[in-house]
């Protein structure tokens, strides 16, 4: 094993401290002494260089324990601004956050129908707008994609809805901006982001399960992003959960994709409204051909007994799926995101129920499923998480 370099010993200590005073809200330079196993001398070196950066001031003064009040320190939460953004949908979205995934900018872009160059370029349209509108410098750039995505490379390898096939998206991002880029699967930068700033965040092990047009899932394990040997860990949406139904893009028969998408969803409305002149449906949308998500949404909080049906259904689906990550990883937290998440309880409801069906019950009871409580910004802020990670060592 070679010995570390100076250098990269300073780094490291570096990380340790501003790390002790990022996590906690204020803390002396003793203390963090004690936590990190560092000398109050490097302690307060290194304190010394993070003011200098920006990234720390005094806050104040401890309780003393019989001598002079310690000098408590805290986190500039402005001192940087990152920035994040969500490809997975028909609009581009995108914004700036502060250290502590607080939004400041927002932008966002529609894309739909576009080629891979059209789409290229709109990427490029977001960051030039957000970058035009961010008061303070941003350092870097995460970006959640749909598709499979090679991470350590920054290469997007294929995203069918995106048109792009082996894009070197970071080297681009890179050369372009001069700022350092990262790049993940949507799902998986959402379960950064559920990881680094979900109400849940003390626990090392959880999995993101995103349902929108299509349906995949992100899993943090030892507070670490599992990403598989190729890349592709957490591609739920094409588990065969019915035998012999509709065939999905995939080619296979029966994927969950075909049964839970906020598409399979649409579609079963839109067959209902065709069928029953009577239906809610037809009461709020022009015409069954352009029924959406939201209308669906509508008619189930009505509660129109289709709608509920159709959802319970879903959500059936999504426990069956969601059985194989229990039994496979026993993870014990999985978090519900993507537009379906606004179903909420009736939703959770059939999962959990189905869950326990499909796997081991004492597994399956250990395991909580709640819904994300960051709401659309999951994978904006799951991308910022990306730059917090590899820039700031705060993940």
């Amino acid at each position: 094993m070679q010995k570390a370099t100076r250098q990269q010993t300073k780094e490291h200590n570096s990380r340790l401290v501003y790390k002790s005073i990022y996590d906690g809200a204020e803390i002396s330079r003793a203390d963090i002494a004690r936590s990190t196993g560092l000398t109050k001398t490097t302690v307060s070196s290194i304190v010394v260089d993070l003011m200098g950066e920006g990234l720390v001031e005094e806050s104040g003064y401890g309780t003393s324990d019989g001598g002079k009040p310690p000098i408590l320190l805290r986190a500039v939460d402005e001192a940087r601004h990152y920035m994040g953004l969500d490809l997975a949908g028909s609009i581009f979205r995108g914004a700036t956050l502060n250290l502590r995934g607080e939004i400041k900018k927002r932008a966002h872009k529609p894309v739909e129908n576009s080629d891979g160059e059209t789409a290229l370029s709109v990427v490029y349209e977001l960051i030039d707008q957000l970058l035009t509108d961010s008061e303070v410098p941003v350092r870097g750039i995460g970006v959640g994609a749909p598709g499979l995505i090679n991470p350590v490379q920054g290469v997007v390898r294929r995203s069918v809805n995106l048109d792009w096939r082996d894009l070197h998206l970071r080297e681009l991002l890179e050369d372009r901006y001069n700022l350092p880029c990262y790049i993940a699967n949507d799902c998986q930068a959402a379960a950064l982001g559920e990881y680094t700033f979900g109400e849940n965040n003390q626990t090392t092990d959880l999995a993101v399960v995103k349902v929108g047009r299509g349906i995949g899932s992100g899993i943090v394990m030892n507070g670490a992003l599992f990403f598989g040997q190729g890349y592709g860990a957490g591609e739920i949406g094409h588990l065969v959960v019915v035998d012999g139904d509709e065939i999905c893009a995939c080619g296979n028969r029966g994927c969950l994709e075909t049964m839970a998408s906020t598409q399979a969803i649409i579609k079963q409305a839109k067959e209902i409204a065709l069928n029953d002149p009577k239906s809610y449906l037809n009461q709020i949308a022009a015409s069954p051909e352009v029924i959406t998500i939201i209308d669906v949404l509508e008619a189930f909080r009505a509660g129109d007994p289709n709608m509920q049906k159709i959802i319970i259904e879903a959500g059936r689906h999504l426990g069956a799926g969601m059985a194989s990550l229990v039994s496979v990883l026993n993870v014990r937290h999985i978090v519900i995101a993507g537009s379906i998440a606004r179903f909420g309880e009736t939703l959770l409801e059939a999962i959990k129920g189905e869950l326990v069906n499909r796997s081991m019950s004492i597994m399956a009871e250990d395991t909580e499923v709640y819904i994300s409580s960051l709401g659309q910004d999951i994978v904006i802020k799951g991308a910022a998480s990306l730059v917090l990670a590899n820039e700031m060592h705060l993940v």
